[in-house]
Order: C-alpha cells, then sequence, then structure tokens
C-alpha cells in the first residue's frame, strides 16, 4: 500500500512537472535579480592589534614577561569596549571628518573582537564604500593607541595587520542567494502540486471509482476516436 502510494505521488508530480519547472525558474530567476541588482553591497576591512610588552625606560628590561602577559589578558576585554568609546570614535569622526558619519552608525558598524586564548585584538568596520571602511579601521586603531597612552600611561598596543580596502561585497554571495531562492521555489512547488491534487476531487482512473464507491471496476470502454484513422463513428 505504502508502494502505491508513493507512486501515486510521484505520478502527480511527473503530471504537473510543467508546472513544477516553471514555479522553480522563476524562483531562480528572483533569486538573481535579487542577488546582482536589489542588494546593497556592504564592505568589510579589518585591523589585528597585537597588547606587547608594556615599554618602559630601562634598556635591561627589553623581554616580555609573564606579568606583561597577565596584564593584557586582562587588558583585553577592557580595551575592546574602550574601542567602541564615545571618546574615541567622536575624535575619529572629526579627525576623518567624512560626510554624513554619525557617531550611532559609526558604533554599529564597528565590531571588536577578541581573539579567543590571546593577547590580540580584531577591529572589523563595514561600510557601503571599501576605502572608507580601510579608513575607518586604521583611523580608529590609531586614536585607540593614543587613548590608551594617554589613559594608561604606557604604550603596549601593536597593529600586527593594517586594514586594506576589500573591492569583494562582504554581504553579498551570488551562489548561495541563487541556491536559498531555488530551495524556496522547491518548496513553494511542492506545496503547490499537493494542494492542487488535494483540491481535486475529479475521477481520473479507475482507482479512484473504486475508493469512491467501494465497489470493483469489472470492465472498462477505452475512449478510441474512429475519425483519427480514417473511419466512420
Amino acid at each position: 500500500m505504502e508502494e502505491l502510494d508513493l507512486k501515486e505521488l510521484f505520478n502527480v508530480f511527473w503530471e504537473r512537472k510543467l508546472e513544477f519547472i516553471v514555479i522553480l525558474l522563476v524562483a531562480i530567476i528572483i533569486g538573481t535579480v535579487y542577488s546582482y541588482f536589489m542588494v546593497e553591497p556592504i564592505y568589510t576591512s579589518y585591523t589585528t592589534l597585537l597588547l606587547t610588552k608594556v615599554s618602559g625606560d630601562s634598556e635591561d628590561n627589553q623581554s616580555i614577561t609573564q606579568t606583561d602577559l597577565t596584564l593584557n589578558s586582562n587588558l583585553v576585554s577592557t580595551y575592546s569596549e574602550l574601542i567602541k568609546s564615545n571618546a574615541v570614535l567622536r575624535e575619529v569622526i572629526d579627525e576623518l571628518n567624512i560626510q554624513n558619519l554619525e557617531e550611532e552608525s559609526l558604533k554599529d558598524s564597528i565590531k571588536v573582537s577578541a581573539v579567543t586564548d590571546t593577547e590580540m585584538i580584531k577591529i572589523t568596520v563595514t561600510n557601503k564604500n571599501p576605502n572608507y571602511a580601510e579608513i575607518i579601521a586604521n583611523k580608529t586603531a590609531e586614536v585607540f593607541s593614543e587613548k590608551i597612552a594617554e589613559i594608561y600611561k604606557i604604550n603596549n598596543v601593536y597593529v600586527v595587520d593594517k586594514a586594506e580596502a576589500n573591492s569583494t561585497p562582504s554581504n553579498i554571495s551570488h551562489t548561495k542567494d541563487i541556491i536559498i531562492f531555488m530551495f524556496i521555489g522547491l518548496v513553494i512547488a511542492c506545496g503547490y502540486i499537493l494542494l492542487v491534487n488535494m483540491l481535486d476531487n475529479t475521477v481520473k482512473t479507475e482507482a479512484d471509482i473504486e475508493k469512491i464507491t467501494g465497489l470493483k471496476v469489472l470492465a472498462s470502454i477505452p475512449n478510441y476516436d474512429t475519425e483519427a484513422k480514417g473511419g466512420k463513428r
């Protein structure tokens, strides 16, 4: 019985294969248009900072000590919060003088993360302009380093990787978008065909008659077109 049901289900989809293909193609076309023409590209740049040895005046103490490592490890979370502080962001805005660059939007565009089990901090900036993303990331790192020297009277921030402009949008993946829309199209096509089949109460086969009446079909008369063969009715 289960095998028969699967066969019937296959027949239902096969009879409506054209509708299935059309729905799938429409979904793929919509996904392509959306991905290539409707999504506004956003670009990402990042700079990486390393908390190094605390600078001192003694020339005999040039190697980094366990005390330095412990201090830096404790300062990672504090530094991460300080990077997005109003004092740092306002100075970044004042020095860059980029049009329409506001404090709240800048704060939303900056992501600060501590690299696990290290004394490294990653500053990631997203912007609609790839050059602005690069400039803002580097300027934020620069202003932050100056603030550390001003507040803590130490200089233990080293720029490992300077931000670079990225010409590839970080929020767009054409292949991924099209696959997602194709999957949505598959779901819609399957749902449509199953719904139409459920609402269709017409009799098409002998099995349909037997299901409805509970009676066994003894014989059937084929639909034979005599005119197609050149004969008479």
